[in-house]
């Protein structure tokens, strides 16, 4: 079989992926950036897979653990992949497209010479057809090179001028499949005394509130008891701040999810970890379900035993355990 025929034999019962983007372009222009983004996305990706192995990728069933069928294909392909010439891409691209009914399409990445030698400058890495000339020779000789390709690109994005993040942000915004994978969302309580988390994105105090600890009758209940959810809602304090909390997370989620963030953890911490941080972990967490947030909440110091502590304060002039 011609190594740059892509019309090899492969099982009928294999399931395509729903869509196919072959990434190519420049060298230095944002390749590995994209092939990265389109990952975070929910796409399954691969990087310099050989012209001759291509069709059998896409047409090999998933994964017994992929968490979800029709998930899209992105394909790193350019001059440094081996076999790669612009005769047999273009051949192999109208193989792929007269064979399968899934939508198969080029996203070309340019970039100006003169902000190509700057990248590669700063990174002090040598272009890949320029390894023993001047990088200007390189990068000239790949322009030419794959002119076909930009040519024929159904998505053109010119990289001279926008950074990383924007980079993610417009292939977000063009190819974020409509089931793409949702940022895991996690609502945490904690007590001080134990140490705080490393890793929390948003962390609240609600130390500021009065404490059900020093109310003997309620001491041994936790933030998940109707009568610490009574005690903590009477304080003055409790529903202005917590609604302020609320608008925030209302504002900053959304903002977190466009810029692809994966995971978001906000934390909510006492002295204790088992009365005040529970509850108003568990009051922001209703109301984020209710603005369509999918979360998970986890207490870590509820079932743990009270240790003495001075986070608080000191009291009657001895140190005190808190909630």
């Amino acid at each position: 079989m011609n190594r740059n025929d892509l019309s090899s034999a492969v099982p009928p019962s294999a399931a395509p992926p729903a869509r196919i983007i072959l990434v190519t372009g420049l060298s230095g222009a944002g390749k590995s950036t994209a092939l990265r983004t389109f990952e975070d996305m929910g796409w399954e990706t691969v990087d310099n897979l050989p012209l001759s192995l291509l069709e059998r990728l896409i047409l090999t069933p998933p994964s017994s653990v992929t968490a979800y069928t029709g998930r899209p294909l992105a394909l790193g392909i350019d001059s440094r992949t081996r076999g790669f010439t612009v005769e047999a891409f273009l051949k192999g691209v109208e193989q792929l497209r007269h064979h399968h009914s899934q939508p198969i399409d080029i996203l070309f990445l340019d970039c100006s010479d003169s902000e190509l030698m700057r990248r590669f400058d700063t990174t002090r890495r040598r272009h890949p057809l320029a390894l023993d000339r001047p990088m200007e020779d390189g990068i000239s000789e790949e322009r030419e090179f794959l002119t076909p390709v930009r040519e024929i690109a159904d998505f053109l994005i010119d990289t001279t001028t926008t950074s990383s993040h924007s980079l993610q942000t417009e292939l977000r915004q063009q190819f974020a499949p409509e089931n793409s994978v949702a940022p895991n969302v996690s609502i945490l309580s904690f007590g001080f005394s134990r140490g705080i988390p490393c890793n929390c994105d948003l962390l609240f105090d609600m130390r500021f509130l009065r404490n059900p600890y020093w109310e003997k009758d309620l001491r041994s209940l936790t933030g998940l008891d109707s009568e610490i959810s009574e005690y903590i809602e009477e304080d003055p304090s409790f529903l202005p701040a917590v609604t302020k909390i609320k608008d925030l997370l209302l504002f900053l989620l959304p903002r977190y999810i466009n810029t692809g963030k994966s995971y978001i953890v906000i934390a909510f911490a006492c002295t204790g970890g088992r009365h005040r941080s529970v509850y108003v972990a568990e009051w922001i967490a209703a109301q984020l379900r209710q603005a369509h947030f999918s979360l998970t909440i986890t207490h870590r110091d509820l079932k743990l035993p009270l240790l003495e502590s001075q986070s608080d304060g000191i009291r009657a002039g001895k140190a005190y355990q808190g909630g």
